[in-house]
């Protein structure tokens, strides 16, 4: 048995990045008295002002200039040789582990995919993300691109992001003073974006590092860089938003900013209003291929995580918890009886990995790590992959009906992605079902012990999602191996019933009204 129409699953989608054109430049309007000046001998009555919208109305719009004066002399322009175009050729990793991002898309300047719901239809709600910084079109010989960096230390390590300098034959910085280095490439961690390079020089200028957990929304930020070229350019904005999870990106809790990020911007620094960095500029977001109001940065604890290991040992090491999980919305909090709809829903489990040894199960729902809740699924990957390997975790979770605690010993994450993975046909009238059990070699074909399969999707099972070929192997977390086990779910259940589906190699809760 073929399952058919399998889609690319992106429970998290993953780093890919910011390289786009430039934003139309808006008009610029000048306020004055116009003709018809009133009479002197008229009063006219005082003008209102207006105070600024920042929730103070003694507060007045910040002045940047300082910090510029003070930190951008530690802000450095990167120019980069290669034999083939880094945007083209220099496609990402594909992810390690199903509790993170799933497989990294490959393509033109980073193109993140824009993938459908496997088991919905919909468009991916995020759209497109660039990332990288322009070059020529792919042709033989040498290609060149450029990006930003900061310089960390005084005696020459920079910090950049990976997708500047990865693949790179050649790598010079260049200083605010016009001064000129080779630099060396000290390592690359692609999975978070982040690298570091080293010049050969001392007593440089180096920025301000800054703390994240205090960074709040709606707060001044400024970005350094050169974009399109135009080296120490200023940009300022506000944080939109914090711990964004990007597609393909589970290993970095995005700061979403509206700060003007261009070409070349890439691995510069994100300041706060105390000149401290808080970020590296990585992404943006976009429809039409230029900046569109979204941009997005690493946040500086977990480059600075990165850095560490990268100069310690050359290459990067994360806690690996073994699942693959999906958010949880009301129909599935209804379906397994959620007081309300929060933390990460265990859609499958790897074989002799961590959280199978430790007992955790599909259908198992992650509330809390540490003590800490989750309330999104989201949150849990990047948080158990900056923890190191060995490192023992306590999970609260949520089976039927009631919590209990788990503890987890993690492993380390591979290099390599590791796969997560007769009777005539009966319909179930109140989900719109037409299935059989799966023969034995069908069976063996999907990776899976009993199983329904779909032969005819209707009603509230086609507006789910299903459609023929898909396996049914769960109804609210109890394994199915025939049409009675289903109709049994079923009956038991008020308004939802969640269906573990596979398709192809992707296993995914899907929550099914039940008609």
């Amino acid at each position: 048995m073929t399952a058919r129409g399998f889609v690319r699953n992106q429970l998290y989608a993953a780093v890919v990045g910011a390289a786009a054109v430039a934003a139309p430049v808006g008009a610029l309007y000048a306020l004055g008295a116009g003709p018809g000046t009133a009479p002197a001998s008229v009063t006219k009555p005082a003008p209102t002002v207006s105070a600024p919208a920042t929730g103070n109305p003694n507060a007045v719009l910040p002045d940047f200039s300082t910090m510029v004066q003070n930190y951008g002399p530690a802000v450095v322009n990167i120019s980069v040789v290669s034999k083939v175009p880094a945007s083209y050729s220099q496609g990402d990793e594909g992810s390690d582990d199903g509790d993170d991002s799933g497989p990294q898309g490959q393509g033109p300047q980073g193109q993140g995919p824009q993938g459908q719901n496997p088991f919905g239809g919909g468009q991916n709600p995020f759209g497109q993300f660039f990332r990288g910084f322009p070059m020529q079109p792919p042709q033989q010989g040498p290609m060149h691109g450029e990006g930003s960096g900061f310089i960390v230390s005084s005696d020459g390590t920079i910090l950049t992001n990976a997708h500047v300098v990865n693949g790179a034959s050649e790598v010079t910085v260049r200083l605010t003073d016009r001064r000129e280095y080779t630099a060396k490439v000290v390592g690359v961690d692609t999975k978070s974006d982040v690298a570091v390079i080293r010049i050969p020089a001392k007593n440089l200028p180096t920025v301000k590092l800054g703390d994240t957990h205090n960074l709040k929304v709606g707060e001044w930020v400024v970005a350094i860089g050169a974009p399109f070229g135009f080296e120490n350019s200023v940009t300022a904005g506000i944080v939109s938003a914090k711990g964004r999870t990007l597609p393909d990106s589970g290993y970095v809790p995005f700061i979403q900013t509206d700060v003007p990020i261009n070409p070349g911007n890439s691995g510069g620094p994100l300041f706060n209003m105390r000149g401290e960095v808080i970020g590296i500029n990585s992404q943006i977001y976009t429809r039409s291929g230029g900046y569109q109001g979204v941009s997005f940065s690493i946040p500086i604890d977990v480059a600075m995580g990165v850095s560490q290991q990268l100069q310690a040992h050359g290459h990067v090491t994360r806690g690996k918890l073994g699942v693959v999980i999906q958010n949880v919305d009301q129909g599935l909090a209804d379906s397994f009886g959620l007081p309300q709809p929060e933390g990460a829903l265990v859609s499958s489990v790897e074989k002799g990995g961590a959280a199978e040894r430790a007992g955790i199960e599909p259908g198992d729902v992650i509330l809390k790590l540490n003590g800490e809740p989750v309330k999104q699924s989201n949150e849990l990957p990047a948080v158990i992959a900056g923890l190191a390997p060995g490192t023992s975790v306590k999970l609260e979770v949520w089976r039927q009906h009631s919590t209990r605690e788990v503890s987890v010993k993690l492993v380390e994450m591979e290099d390599k992605r590791t796969a997560s993975n007769t009777d005539h046909p009966q319909a179930s009238g109140k989900l719109g079902l037409a299935v059989r059990p799966l023969t034995s070699q069908e069976q063996h074909q999907a990776n899976t012990q009993g199983g329904l399969l779909v032969e005819q999707a209707r009603g509230p099972a086609a507006d789910a999602g299903l459609q023929q070929g898909d396996i049914v192997v769960a109804a609210n977390g109890a394994p199915v191996s025939s049409v009675a086990d289903l109709r049994k779910a079923v009956e038991k259940s008020k308004n939802h019933v969640a269906l573990l589906v596979q398709r192809g190699e992707t296993r995914l809760f899907v929550p099914v009204r039940v008609g």
